[in-house]
């Protein structure tokens, strides 16, 4: 069944209700991923630096 104490991401910023952008975190990998979602519609894309790089959160 699924367990809550091994979920891969993790949210760390959240805006909006009906548009909502948030920044969720791959707790294996460091990488930072970019949700956008409106209405019924939505993505999910690597979340980059101003050089092309994802941007990456140390994990420990």
């Amino acid at each position: 069944m699924f367990d809550k104490q091994k979920d891969r991401f993790e949210k760390i910023y959240s805006q909006g209700v009906a548009n909502v952008v948030e920044i969720w975190v791959d707790k294996e990998t460091g990488v930072n991923y970019l949700f956008r979602a409106a209405g019924y519609a939505g993505g999910m894309t690597p979340l980059l630096d101003a050089d092309g790089n994802p941007v990456v959160t140390p994990v420990e």
